[in-house]
């Protein structure tokens, strides 16, 4: 199986490589459109500031190829946010795959970036085959995807937000999986068997 990961500047692959390696997968990391298209799983991850992370996507043209993926896609963190309709981080048009918007944080006495463990509920996807409601998963994010009808795992940090998106064959999780534990390794393992 081929497994290719996003090659942008949107940091954190090593953390991903490592994580898909204890599942036994050695992934390829690419911003090559042959080797994405001809790829059997993506994963999108991410971690920095949308606009930034779109332009570097831009810089590559992977903003036109990225929504016109027909195999299985994962968005990790800024990936699940760049695949929304728009994020007020930095005012950025995202690539539209999901029917949501991303919001800031509004404090209300809460810590922001949210960082470290929260849990997870209303499990609605295959992707969470195994994984109990109310499982703690590791975020670290200022902005959220609002809940919509693409929504399939809910977290709360002073409000409801979706913790994970999923429509067609993009899938996407608020959380970082690679930094999850067992129950992320998990959530990669599911996603592979997709």
């Amino acid at each position: 199986m081929k497994v290719s990961i996003i090659k942008y500047n949107g940091g954190n692959i090593q953390s991903v490589i490592f994580a898909l390696n204890r599942i036994g997968i050695e992934p390829i990391v690419t911003d090559n459109a042959d080797e994405l298209m001809t790829s059997d799983k993506i994963i999108f991850p991410g971690v920095g500031e949308a606009s930034t992370c779109l332009k570097s996507l831009q810089n590559a043209n992977l903003d036109l190829l990225i929504p016109k993926l027909t195999q299985p896609v994962l968005g990790i963190c800024v990936g699940l946010q760049l695949l929304c309709k728009h994020s007020e981080e930095g005012n950025t048009k995202g690539l539209g795959v999901f029917d949501v918007n991303v919001k800031q944080f509004v404090s209300n006495n809460l810590k922001i970036p949210q960082m470290g463990w929260n849990t997870i509920f209303n499990l609605q996807n295959p992707l969470f085959e195994g994984i109990s409601n109310e499982s703690y998963m590791y975020y670290v994010h200022s902005f959220a995807a609002e809940i919509g009808k693409e929504t399939v795992a809910t977290t709360n940090y002073g409000i409801d937000y979706s913790a994970a998106l999923q429509k067609n064959n993009f899938y996407a999780v608020q959380f970082h999986t690679e930094k999850s534990s067992k129950l992320g390794s998990k959530i990669l393992e599911n996603f592979i068997k997709i």
